[in-house]
């Protein structure tokens, strides 16, 4: 009896892939589940000491921001914000935030890559923030209107905080998001939802004109060394393919 042969699948460039080898890079294949990043040692404690620092700055975000509000400091001169009328754009602000949050949240439970690399690139500048706004003492805009987040404003410990200036939180947990995430139309949702994001920040007078444009910056940089710093953890999920 004749065996039927085994149909070989080609790829886009009409050579057929050879059997057992690696797929084509184009080609989406499934992400590595929690199961096998779990018996990475090295994965276990950059995950565990990752959620370690964020519990860390969660709890010094109260006293932190609460001495940086009561000390005065620098008014910048910023003539596009002279220019822009302050309208309260609030409930747009706080959609297009937790919009992506929820996306992200979604996405990373399913990838202990994206996870990791998110934890950490979070950390990272979060800590650069603080460290900005601890080091360069500005007052805030003039006509800035207070914005009303029930959520982020449980961190702070106090209903408003209008000192923590340069560079953007938000601009930056939004742009951050977009980097994290691999699907198309997530990163292109997140990718506008950072720049109208941005844009409303100063209608409402949040933030400096120069606080918005350099929070991308500082992401995209810490967002670099997280890769670097999760590499390792990346090789041994997903492997090179075989030349």
């Amino acid at each position: 009896m004749v065996q039927e042969e085994k149909a070989i699948p080609e790829n886009v460039m009409g050579g057929k892939i050879q059997e057992g080898s690696a797929p084509d890079p184009g080609i989406l294949t499934p992400t590595p589940g929690w199961a096998k990043a779990w018996k990475i040692p090295s994965f276990q404690w950059k995950l565990w000491s990752g959620l370690v620092v964020l519990a860390l700055i969660f709890i010094a975000f109260p006293f932190f921001f609460q001495a940086i509000e009561a000390r005065n400091g620098y008014f910048f001169t910023d003539l596009f914000l002279q220019w822009l009328p302050a309208y309260n754009v609030s409930v747009a602000v706080f959609f297009l935030i937790w919009s992506c949050c929820l996306i992200l949240v979604f996405r990373i439970f399913k990838d202990p890559m994206m996870m990791l690399v998110t934890l950490w690139a979070y950390n990272g500048v979060t800590l650069l923030r603080m460290a900005c706004i601890g080091l360069i003492s500005l007052n805030p805009p003039a006509g800035l209107i207070p914005l009303a987040d029930p959520i982020t404003n449980q961190f702070y410990g106090a209903h408003y905080i209008t000192h923590d200036l340069f560079f953007s939180g938000h601009t930056t947990t939004v742009f951050l998001i977009f980097l994290c995430l691999k699907k198309k139309t997530d990163r292109l949702y997140a990718l506008l939802a950072s720049v109208i994001l941005g844009l409303l920040l100063l209608i409402q007078h949040v933030h400096y004109t120069v606080d918005v444009l350099a929070a991308p910056v500082f992401t995209y940089a810490v967002f670099r060394l997280a890769l670097l710093f999760t590499e390792k953890e990346k090789q041994a999920l997903i492997p090179a393919r075989k030349r």
